[in-house]
């Protein structure tokens, strides 16, 4: 949980580890999301304002913003 914005650097990972799965990983962001060109992330996105992926990056999970998501040739995987 944040209080702000999250933002991933390009080309950066989020790796989960010990048996966690991307849809037991929540992230409840106050701010908006924004993540890198090349960053991988994993797990459920509740977001208060605006969601941007740039091309090349990647999400293992869903996205769920109160205004906008911009995808820009970004991957997007349903976790099972």
């Amino acid at each position: 949980q944040t209080g702000g914005a999250q933002k991933k650097a390009t080309s950066t990972q989020v790796i989960l580890a010990g048996g966690a799965q991307a849809k037991n990983i929540f992230w409840q962001v106050a701010g908006n999301v924004w993540v890198g060109a090349g960053s991988v992330m994993q797990g459920i996105l509740l977001v208060k304002t605006d969601v941007a992926f740039v091309t090349g990056s990647s999400l293992t999970g869903r996205i769920y913003s109160q205004t906008a998501c911009t995808l820009q040739m970004a991957t997007i995987t349903q976790p099972v």
